[in-house]
This record gives C-alpha cells, sequence and structure tokens, in this order.
C-alpha cells in the first residue's frame, strides 16, 4: 500500500485553522484528534491521522463558527471523541444524531472553530455509506 500523501489532485490537503492562541489550539488537536503537531514554529503546523491533510494554525485569520467551511473528522468513536474535546476545552454544539447509517455532532474548538465529527452506525459498512474506498478516490 502506498504511503498516505497530500499531493492527492482533488483531494482537499492543506488546511488553515483560525486560532488566537495557536499553541493552546494545537495542543487541542493533539489531545482530541491526537494530531502531530509542531509548535515550535511561529504558526505552529499539523499533520492529521490519516497523513492527507497538513496545515497551521493561525493567529491572523478571523473565526469562523458556525459560519464557515466546517470540517468533519472520520472518528471510531463520536462520543469518546466528544468526551476528549470537552475536557479539552470545546463546546458541544450538536448533541450526536443519526443521519442515515452514520452518528455525526458537531461541536466548537476552543477558538470558537465549528468542526464535526462522524463514524459508521454499528453494523453500517463504507458500501451502504458511499463511502467507499473507490467512491472517495483514496
Amino acid at each position: 500500500m502506498a504511503e498516505p500523501t497530500v499531493f492527492r489532485p482533488g483531494g482537499v490537503s492543506y488546511l488553515r485553522i483560525p486560532a488566537p492562541e495557536p499553541e493552546r489550539t494545537a495542543a487541542f488537536y493533539a489531545s482530541v484528534f491526537g494530531w502531530a503537531v509542531d509548535t515550535g514554529r511561529a504558526n505552529p503546523s499539523f499533520a492529521d491521522g490519516s497523513g492527507h491533510v497538513i496545515g497551521h494554525f493561525m493567529p491572523d485569520l478571523p473565526v469562523a463558527g458556525a459560519g464557515g467551511v466546517r470540517p468533519y473528522v472520520y472518528v471510531d468513536d463520536v462520543r469518546g471523541t466528544l468526551d476528549r474535546a470537552l475536557a479539552n476545552g470545546a463546546e458541544l454544539a450538536t448533541a450526536p444524531y443519526p443521519e442515515g447509517n452514520l452518528t455525526v455532532a458537531t461541536f466548537r474548538d476552543p477558538a470558537g472553530n465549528e468542526i464535526g465529527v462522524w463514524q459508521l452506525a454499528a453494523g453500517a459498512s463504507q458500501q451502504s455509506t458511499g463511502a467507499s474506498q473507490q467512491s472517495t478516490g483514496s
């Protein structure tokens, strides 16, 4: 299997996350999602758990809150992820709810960015959600 890469035509590969306190926001994402962060620079950088998305935490960008683009992060356990997020300073925006064969929720990170999390519902398969490797181009 090929190594994960950010060089995927048509794939989201880079994010600039608004962060009035970049080090605090970087620590939040590392704790909640296990992202690799580098705080040894003016604007801390990150790589997500898949290796497909990289970016920076940016103090000069305005936080969009619920009004901006909302990324959704796939997780193994929505409730466990929410527990970690809330324990690290997040606020619940939308409690977990079913959406077809998925469980979905949203929260605001400590900077105020709204982030979604989702997982396959118990007994669901990737093929039943349309989220198979083939359909995503991965």
